[in-house]
């Protein structure tokens, strides 16, 4: 049988991470695919089953917001292993409560915000953020074009507490 045919991902994210069930690509910092959100293989520590949960929930926020709850789309992005669109965000793990993330298309700045633990202080730290826990990383990304909160993604939060608690 041929591989490709059933995980037409190759190498680029990893088959039979237990993550790839929930519907995370666990990738490298630079995915050859236009995943949604990837978790980065190279980072210091793993996903809880809550934040596995959470990254989830954020993929899943994304397709629902940006292609209804029941589009046509939505269903044809459900029928690979992955959901492939359009620009990915990486988030990498430092250890516990301390996430960042970077969006595949950055070509300037720091690589992730925050930025990495041994970075932080520095004379290039110009956002002096971390560590951070993913939701608040996640609501960083969410806020990132606006001053103001992202009003969809709070709503999301607060509508699935199984998943984000009180971080709503």
């Amino acid at each position: 049988m041929d591989d490709t045919a059933v995980w037409p991902f190759g190498t680029d994210a990893d088959r039979d991470d237990p993550l790839t069930t929930l519907r995370i690509p666990v990738t490298s910092t630079h995915p050859e695919w236009r995943y949604i959100a990837t978790f980065d293989r190279e980072s210091e520590a793993r996903p809880t089953d809550a934040e596995a949960k959470m990254l989830a929930s954020y993929i899943e926020h994304y397709k629902v917001y940006f292609f209804g709850a029941d589009s046509w789309y939505k269903r044809k992005l459900e029928q690979r292993a992955l959901d492939v669109d359009a620009v990915t965000r990486i988030f990498h793990k430092w250890g516990e409560n301390d996430w960042s993330y970077r969006i595949d298309t950055w070509q300037y700045g720091p690589f992730w915000v925050p930025m990495a633990p041994r970075s932080r202080g520095g004379q290039y730290d110009t956002v002096k953020l971390g560590p951070l826990s993913l939701v608040q990383v996640m609501d960083r990304d969410k806020h990132m074009h606006t001053e103001y909160p992202n009003k969809a993604w709070a709503e999301w939060k607060a509508a699935h507490p199984d998943v984000f608690g009180g971080a709503a």
